[in-house]
This record gives structure tokens, sequence and C-alpha cells, in this order.
């Protein structure tokens, strides 16, 4: 499938950032809706992501990710829509640049329980709102290029 190409943005300071691999968690309902969780430590809006897993292709451990941080299961795109760039926030205060790789996840079903459902909240928002809710901006950009494509039929 052809997403819509979103320009990334260099870091600035040279050093390639760290990888991690997410899933942009839809369906369709009245309108196109995205899964949101809340981050375990700041409790923001986010979408189910984590670090590359040792023989797992991106997108397997974007699934993965989103079956233990929200219970979704679901048809994971092999390609992914796009990428975004944010800074976490170590232990020891240092904050180290991520590369975000994002695949779109079509949910099928939620499961009742999960590994992590005790620690997040999740909730699902139209597009526009989900757009609102992340503070990357780069992502926001992502879910509104993700809408548009949806809407006209990819």
């Amino acid at each position: 499938m052809k997403y819509p190409k979103v320009t990334k943005k260099k870091s600035g300071d040279g050093a390639e950032p760290r990888s991690q691999y997410a899933a942009l968690a839809w369906r369709l309902g009245e309108g196109l809706e995205i899964l949101l969780l809340t981050s375990r430590d700041t409790r923001r809006w986010v979408i189910p992501k984590g670090w590359p897993m040792k023989g797992r292709k991106p997108h397997a451990t974007a699934a993965i990710e989103a079956l233990q941080e929200a219970g979704l299961l679901g048809k994971i795109e092999k390609k992914k829509l796009g990428s975004y760039h944010y800074r976490k926030r170590l232990k020891n205060g240092a904050a180290l640049l991520l590369r975000v790789d994002v695949f779109p996840l079509r949910v099928v079903r939620q499961r009742k329980s999960w590994p992590e459902k005790d620690q997040r909240a999740t909730k699902w928002f139209t597009a526009e709102k989900a757009a609102e809710l992340v503070h990357e901006p780069e992502l926001s950009e992502l879910i509104e290029a993700f809408e548009a494509a949806i809407l006209r039929g990819r």
C-alpha cells in the first residue's frame, strides 16, 4: 500500500538516533478511529512502541508491543507508514533522541486482559482528536496523513 510521504526532520547534532518500532492502531467505525494509550511515567497519550527485538522484524515488534501495551490483535502492515522523533528522558536525567518507525495495525479486537493493562489507560479517538492529543508534531502529521489516505480509499 502506498502512504503519503511525511518529511523527516534531521536531529541537528549529526548523531544517528536510536530506533524504536510502533503500531498505529486503527479501526473504522463511524469514521477512522485511532487507539491511544497513556505512557507509564508521564501519562501522556502515545501509541504502542518499543525497542527492537532480536530475531523479529520491525513490523512484528510493533504488533507485539501493541498486544503487550494495549491488548490489541489485528493485521499489521509490513511497510512502515513513516517515522517520528522524540526525546526519551532516562532515569539518570539524560535525554536520548529516538526515531520511531510506525506501522499501521488494523485492529480486529482488544483482549480483556494483557500484560500492561493495569499500568496504562487506552482509549479510541477520532483521528483528528488523536492528532491533537499526541505531543510529537511528526506523529501528529503521520496520523493526519494516514486519515487522508484512508478517506480517499488508499
